[in-house]
């Protein structure tokens, strides 16, 4: 049986999986669809809180939770290509674990409960665009007509952006052009999520991902 410490260590590790587990499972993962980091996020916050847990003292606690902190940003320079997102949701996972585990060590469990609910509400009104949803959204893709990327031909360019889509195209943005492979990256903006699924013949999946757009849209 667990004596009452135990438990307490115990109650307190699940309260911080099930925040974590609420904000990948029902925030992260139905907006994204992306399983490649669910282990990940989910491996880290589990990790981290046992080993806050090693150390009873909060202010070593605090130190560890530091240098895990600077740990993490070293590994981010040393490996893959991690995109912003993914990055933000593995940050608050890390992060997560440390607030917990100190928060826990006070004895404050009514506060331990409520900042995860502010945690959660805070990244859930985020992730649905509340304030900032403009109706617009923007994404990238590659885009081998490269003929059609001269300013003049740009309406020709959006209408066929708009037949090969589904979307309601208002504007393009010419990113990068390579020539040798004859393809630019372009952004396109638009005003719906159509066709959510479509797929680009050339191999780019156009729908997906969406993201509001952080300015207008060039003047098609």
């Amino acid at each position: 049986m667990l004596n009452q410490v135990d438990a307490l260590y115990v109650a307190g590790f699940v309260i911080n999986f099930i925040s974590a587990f609420i904000i990948i499972r029902f925030i992260y993962y139905p907006r994204q669809g992306e399983h490649a980091y669910l282990f990940t996020f989910l491996a880290f916050n589990t990790v981290i809180y046992f080993i806050m847990g090693l150390f009873t003292s909060i202010e070593l606690s605090i130190g560890v939770g530091f240098g895990l902190f600077a740990l993490f940003s070293i590994l981010r320079y040393r490996t893959e290509t991690v995109p912003i997102h993914e990055m933000t949701y593995l940050f608050v996972m890390v992060a997560l674990p440390i607030l917990n585990s100190i928060i826990f060590g006070t004895g404050q469990y009514e506060k331990l409960v409520l900042t995860d609910a502010i945690i959660i509400g805070v990244i859930w009104a985020l992730e649905k665009g509340w304030g900032f949803d403009t109706g617009q959204y923007s994404k990238q893709v590659v885009y081998e007509k490269i003929d059609l990327i001269q300013p003049e031909k740009r309406d020709e360019m959006i209408a066929d952006l708009k037949a090969r889509t589904g979307l309601s195209v208002t504007g393009v943005q010419v990113d990068m052009i390579d020539f040798l492979r004859d393809t630019a990256k372009i952004r396109i903006f638009y005003t719906d999520i159509a066709n959510p699924g479509h797929e680009d013949p050339s191999g780019s999946k156009m729908g997906l991902d969406t993201e509001p757009a952080a300015a207008e849209p060039p003047a098609g």
